[in-house]
């Protein structure tokens, strides 16, 4: 007799439908127990078949030439979601014409205009003799577990949670929060520092996308009001002031006609700035008032050859003081005035400028500046000469370079002063390499253009080498047996720092 069991074995189920799968252990035969047919699985209650119309209208909500930059994709989602399960409860969904219903962010951007343009809400609108938007004005006042899908519906699905791709839809939802109104968190939706910045995000983004206008920005401000903004004059203004001089200062609003000098009045204030200039030498003042003249042209946008002539004589006595920031801002605006053909001295500034980048020892913008010469300026007597101090220093030839420094055009002799201090101290290496044991301080004189022996003593003396100086023969000789690499340790001091001028 076989031993009895104190319990009864029943077959293991092998799906989720509860159905036995043959060649379990016991018969099949044998009746199912209580216990296993009470265990079968209720039919799916979150599955339902949405009507073909719902489908359309939730894909075309989605689709990529509906979206709308201006809405953002939750909150698209949440007004769609709201809108099928209000169908659901109020018995409308086959109904409704879904083909001509609006998509959830044209209806989003509607509520948001009616909320700009008034305080008083519109009228609800009637399709096809239903209320579409019955609860839409409502949304204001209904609370925010109202958008979430409740029991009302059942227990079913949303078409789009029946799709294959659930990461792109149902996974980015947060589920329908079960807390207490009272109760909430600093993390629930429902707290104060959550609504806030979604108010903000809300009432500015609009603006941000340039969809709305300036109301927007004020939405206390009713479109039934006649407030008349203030605009902005377009276009320059006319100056009104009659004052030869003016100090400069940076506009931080919109310039006011009273302060500033129209054109016949700063034909005058030129005139006056230069002979002041040539009398009194003052630079801060001068440079301070052409400051001031450049702004009242600026600001009235005046660009005539007089705005090239004031801008010309500021870089000159930049240059002559010494000042490369001034300079360089006057630079910069000429070359945009030359490009109109206002006059001018194209040629000469087109040298200053080849100068300039030799003193920064700029290499990339120098062979831009290379690359647009054409052959006209080219021949140019100035060019030509900033030209031959590149190639004599591109090809070490210190003795042609100094010949060309003591014959520079025009000013352009106070830009080479600036750094022809550390071509000397690249010249005097050179020496002190090729002449052993010395060489006479006179021969040291000609080749590097100094003026007389006495300078060219003071600027060995000045970068520390008075012991290569030697008085012998009736003469002073310097020691260049002496001096192995002396000059090359100046060199590379002076060469990293080619905004300071090296005595000369």
């Amino acid at each position: 007799m076989p031993p009895t069991t104190a319990f009864t074995a029943v077959a293991a189920r092998r799906n989720f439908g509860g159905q036995q799968q043959a060649g379990s252990v016991h018969s099949s035969s044998t009746s199912p127990s209580p216990s296993a047919a009470g265990s079968t699985n209720p039919p799916d209650k979150g599955k339902r078949d949405w009507p073909p119309q719902v489908r359309s209208y939730v894909q075309r909500s989605f689709a990529d030439g509906n979206i709308l930059p201006d809405v953002d994709r939750q909150e698209m989602e949440i007004k769609l979601k709201k809108i099928i399960s209000q169908s659901v409860e109020e018995g409308t969904l086959a109904t409704i014409d879904w083909d001509n219903l609006p998509l959830p962010q044209v209806m989003i951007q509607d509520e948001r205009r009616r909320t700009h343009s008034s305080h008083f809400p519109p009228l609800p609108s009637k399709q096809n003799g239903h209320s579409i938007l019955t609860n839409e004005i409502k949304s204001n006042k209904r609370k925010s577990a109202e958008i979430e899908p409740s029991d009302s519906t059942g227990g079913q699905s949303l078409p789009w949670r029946q799709s294959n791709d659930r990461e792109s839809f149902e996974s980015r939802l947060s589920y329908p929060d079960k807390r207490p109104r009272n109760g909430a968190g600093p993390d629930s939706p429902f707290s104060k520092s959550n609504q806030a910045p979604e108010a903000r995000k809300k009432r500015f983004q609009g603006a941000l996308a340039g969809t709305s206008s300036a109301a927007s920005l004020r939405p206390w401000r009713s479109s039934t009001t006649h407030e008349v903004e203030p605009t902005e004059p377009k276009g320059p203004i006319i100056g009104r002031c009659q004052d030869l001089e003016k100090k400069y200062f940076r506009l931080t609003s919109a310039p006011n006609p009273d302060t500033v000098r129209p054109l016949h009045v700063l034909e005058k204030t030129l005139d006056h700035l230069k002979k002041k200039w040539r009398r009194e030498k003052k630079y801060p003042y001068i440079c301070d008032q052409f400051k001031s003249l450049r702004q009242d042209l600026t600001v009235q946008r005046i660009k005539t050859s007089f705005t090239v002539d004031a801008y010309e004589i500021h870089a000159r006595i930049a240059l002559e003081e010494g000042d490369l920031s001034e300079y360089n801002q006057c630079q910069t605006q000429l070359r945009a005035l030359y490009v109109q053909n206002l006059g001018g001295h194209p040629f000469e500034f087109l040298a200053y400028r080849i100068l300039y980048f030799l003193h920064t020892s700029n290499r990339t913008d120098m062979n831009d500046a290379l690359a647009d010469l054409t052959p006209t300026e080219k021949r140019h007597p100035a060019v030509k000469h900033a030209l031959d101090a590149r190639s004599a220093l591109a090809l070490g030839n210190y003795h042609r370079f100094f010949q060309l420094y003591l014959d520079t055009p025009n000013m352009g002799a106070y830009l080479m002063d600036m750094f022809v201090g550390r071509e000397r101290l690249s010249a005097l290496s050179a020496v002190c390499r090729a002449y052993k044991p010395d060489v006479r301080l006179r021969f040291v004189t000609e080749e590097l253009g100094f003026d007389s022996d006495e300078d060219s003593a003071r600027f060995i003396c000045e970068h520390g080498a008075p012991h290569l100086l030697e008085e012998r023969d009736g003469g002073v000789h310097l020691l260049t047996g002496k001096a192995p690499g002396f000059f090359d340790s100046a060199l590379k001091a002076a060469s990293a720092r080619p905004g300071v001028k090296v005595p000369t």
